[in-house]
């Protein structure tokens, strides 16, 4: 075991601000957040983590990394970042809206323990960026279901100031969709997306002096502009058909010139990106931008062709809906007023607390809901032990599932799919009272999706999701646990008054 010796700031202690009673009651739960993640251990494990998983990335010397300088800084960075990242997300803003809040608030700078006496140490949007990655993203998902599966012991639930463990025997498993920072896709905007992707890479590169022949970038981008107005109307022109398919041919051969100038200035920036003032890793980044669009291209063109011309349908698999969002799928829903959303399957598991014990962000093409219930309980069974109920919606219903949870010997409150058998079902006290419970796993997935992760999730990259994801159900336990601390010394009170 690694023992890190350091000095830490000497912190003022917060003011206190009377009359604001939503103030007060926002201080006290981020007062019990920080007891929870200092007495429940949760934060020096994840840090320890963190600085074991550092050393061993970079391949340093275990021994002479934890007796320098570096360790105690390294350790001083994850702490920053892990109260920052909880300390956001629990605000619900951007890097730039939550780097001028922390700049002037004395609440989230004691919290975020960068509030020493003499200095104050003001953090940058960049840095917040930085901070959202610098965990690893299996590592952080591991040490939060460690965590709460500690909770289940009344010692460690009592800690950190519960009254009680934590039940994790009872759970309420949902899918939804994590839907996708994109515009709706229609197949001629990404023939837009692509050329305005293309001219602002090639800007960016003339700016550095590199040149090659071509017209105005902003000239091509105000003629493809004009093209996309001219087919939004067409549907109130007769003849709207043929002249769709007339415009289509011009924006085909408009987008095409435009890629053949960016495969130009591609190759000029590769050959000459000395001589601008860009390092290597910047150069490539505009490399990859481009060569991004650029093999999407074609199959976009084609989309477009197949549907506007050649009236041909394509299958969801098939289609092109976001060029920068790969993993984009359509999900067929079936609910009022949205019959299909556009995103990732996102399955998640609460506790009877409202804790969410689980979760998964599915791969494009994922299996239906039936299918992902095994997987899941075989996760949860692996973290937290047996199980005692499994409560679904009827997505979830299948008699391979039924067979499985009676092997597993865990009560099926799964809602069937026959009406017949769901009448039959109804008879059962404990079904229904499990099943009434159910409704609040909607608002729960609710609150998840629009208070923590925001609605939609910025990011675009899967493993950035997935970080987003880590940290917004870190964020969220911890909201849940302190308004639980703080409603369990209330009714303590009244009980004693």
């Amino acid at each position: 075991m690694q023992t890190l010796s350091f000095q830490l700031e000497l912190c003022p202690e917060l003011p206190n601000v009377y009359g604001a009673l939503d103030y007060r009651l926002f201080r006290e739960m981020l007062i019990n957040i920080d007891n929870i993640l200092i007495k429940g251990g949760l934060e020096h494990d994840l840090i320890s983590k963190g600085l074991r998983h550092y050393v061993e990335n970079h391949k340093l010397d275990s021994e002479r990394f934890y007796n320098s300088k570096a360790s105690a800084f390294h350790y001083k960075y994850l702490k920053y970042a892990l109260r920052c990242n909880i300390a956001r997300h629990l605000t619900g803003e951007s890097y730039r809206a939550f780097s001028l809040r922390l700049a002037d608030s004395n609440l989230f700078q004691w919290f975020a323990s960068i509030s020493a006496l003499g200095s104050r140490k003001a953090v940058s949007k960049s840095s917040l960026e930085c901070y959202e990655k610098c965990f690893d993203e299996t590592l952080l998902a591991s040490q939060i279901q460690k965590w709460l599966s500690g909770l289940n012991d009344n010692k460690h639930a009592e800690v950190i100031g519960l009254t009680g463990a934590i039940d994790l025997k009872d759970t309420w498993i949902d899918s939804t969709c994590l839907e996708a920072n994109i515009h709706y896709p229609v197949d001629w905007i990404l023939l837009r997306d692509a050329t305005r992707s293309l001219l602002s890479a090639i800007k960016t590169i003339r700016a550095q002096g590199l040149k090659h022949r071509m017209p105005a970038p902003a000239s091509l981008m105000k003629e493809m502009n004009k093209l996309c107005m001219e087919m939004t109307h067409s549907r109130r022109r007769k003849g709207s058909k043929k002249y769709r398919k007339a415009i289509l041919r011009t924006m085909k051969k408009l987008a095409s010139c435009v890629a053949g100038h960016g495969e130009r200035y591609k190759k000029l920036l590769i050959e000459s990106w000395q001589k601008t003032a860009w390092s290597e890793a910047q150069a490539n980044q505009v490399i990859g931008r481009l060569a991004n669009i650029l093999d999407q291209l074609p199959n976009a063109i084609k989309q477009a062709h197949d549907r506007i011309i050649g009236e041909r349908e394509i299958a969801s698999c098939e289609k092109i809906l976001s060029l920068y969002d790969k993993e984009c799928e359509v999900i067929v829903r079936g609910k009022a007023g949205r019959e299909t959303e556009f995103g990732q399957r996102l399955v998640l598991t609460e506790q009877s607390d409202g804790l969410i014990i689980d979760w998964e962000l599915c791969a494009k093409q994922s299996l239906q809901d039936s299918q992902l219930l095994k997987s899941t309980i075989d996760r949860l069974e692996k973290n937290y032990g047996s199980l005692r109920s499994i409560s679904t919606d009827r997505a979830f219903a299948s008699e391979k599932n039924d067979i499985f949870l009676k092997t597993r010997n865990i009560y099926n409150a799964t809602c069937p799919r026959s009406p017949a058998q769901l009448q039959q079902r109804l008879e059962e006290p404990l079904f229904v009272s499990l099943q009434t419970r159910r409704s609040q796993t909607e608002a729960r997935i609710g609150i998840f999706k629009n208070v923590f992760l925001g609605r939609p999730l910025r990011t675009r990259i899967a493993l950035n999701k997935r970080h987003a994801i880590n940290w917004c159900v870190l964020t969220h336990n911890l909201w849940v646990l302190a308004r639980k601390i703080i409603a369990d010394e209330k009714e303590q009170l009244e009980k004693a008054a």
